[in-house]
């Protein structure tokens, strides 16, 4: 009977320690799951966190139209302003927003957070995005800037050049073509929003120049020259092509009219270029017989039109150019210019600074 007992004893003690153990191994699994949990609640914190907790660096994003969730999470971590790709979308698909991400330019900021980045994304476009025109671009050259810039396409671009209706006196009379407004895109840094109607954003560089053209108060100085305002842009336009120095625009201005004078053609280089359609850092003579009016070594005269976008600077030199006897100039390694007022002393300078 005493054996019974044992036996009875040592089920039940067995019993209990399996009991035990298995307890031991819940709360075991308990802790496991809740350092899990914990580990991934900070995991995902810190993947909703910003970038850079100090400081904050600006950013700016285009968000093309038609773009996944997927494809705008990855636009933000290339960008540098999210931790995970993967966490955007799954914060974005969790929250509905993957429908809601609007297109546009936007401006960020390393200290935001991600869900304060999805919201600016729902919200849609806070950015105006400063564009630089610079002195002596052509109409070619700002419409590959906007292009890349602002998102403007090329076709909207040239047709408002060609045919767009500007209520600006000194457009009159100007023909019709993509050639109509070169010369008269102000050059300046303006601040476009990112949504603005490529007609707008043309109209507000017309604006500059009207208001510039009145500072400057260009027709009145051209009809002193017995010039229109047409002509004296192109001569501003030929300077601004030519020169380097400011202190060399009026000088340059003064050769120009000089030759103008005399009925000599003005063999500028630039001409050339702007017939050839592209930039060459050296103009050989081959490229002097292309067939165009814009070429000033086979035509006497202006050309047609302003080859660029003149600034302030060649606009005052055109309308008030150096009184001087200078008929040429050469370039110098520096990218100043060494004058002549005979042929014998240009060509002189040809040899001394060409070679």
């Amino acid at each position: 009977m005493n054996w019974q007992r044992d036996r009875r004893y040592n089920e039940g003690m067995s019993g209990q320690n399996d009991r035990l153990a298995n307890w031991h191994r819940i709360k075991l699994l308990i802790a496991a799951l809740l350092l899990f949990v914990l580990l991934a609640w900070f995991g995902w914190r810190l993947v909703l966190g910003p970038v850079e907790a100090r400081g904050a660096r600006q950013v700016r994003v285009r968000v093309p139209d038609n773009c996944t969730g997927r494809q705008v999470a990855v636009l933000l971590k290339e960008a540098g302003i999210i931790r995970s790709a993967s966490a955007f979308v799954v914060y974005s698909r969790l929250y509905n927003l993957e429908q809601q991400l609007k297109a546009g330019y936007y401006v960020f900021y390393t200290n935001q957070s991600l869900p304060e980045i999805a919201g600016q994304l729902v919200r849609g476009s806070n950015a105006q995005l400063a564009v630089t025109i610079p002195e002596g671009y052509t109409l070619a050259q700002i419409a590959a800037l906007l292009q890349q810039q602002l998102g403007v396409a090329p076709g909207a671009f040239w047709q408002q050049v060609s045919r767009g209706e500007f209520s600006y006196p000194y457009l009159r009379g100007l023909p019709s073509g993509p050639r109509r407004l070169e010369g008269y895109l102000f050059p300046d840094t303006y601040l476009f929003s990112s949504d603005m109607p490529v007609r707008e954003v043309i109209a507000t560089m017309l604006q500059r120049f009207d208001q510039v053209n009145r500072e400057l108060d260009l027709e009145k100085k051209a009809a002193r020259r017995g010039l229109t305002l047409h002509q004296l842009i192109t001569v501003a336009s030929l300077v601004e092509r030519e020169a380097r120095l400011d202190s060399e625009r009026p000088l340059i201005a003064g050769v120009i009219y000089n030759r103008l004078q005399k009925g000599m053609p003005l063999q500028v280089d630039a001409t050339v270029l702007y017939a050839l359609g592209r930039h060459k850092e050296k103009v050989y003579y081959k490229d002097l017989t292309v067939d165009s009016p814009y070429n000033t070594y086979r035509h006497k005269g202006l050309p047609p039109g302003p080859i660029a976008m003149p600034g302030r600077a060649s606009l005052l030199a055109a309308a008030q150019p150096a009184s001087t006897p200078y008929l040429y100039y050469v370039a110098r390694p520096d990218g100043s210019h060494a004058f002549a007022a005979d042929l014998t002393t240009h060509e002189r300078n040809k040899r001394m600074y060409q070679q």
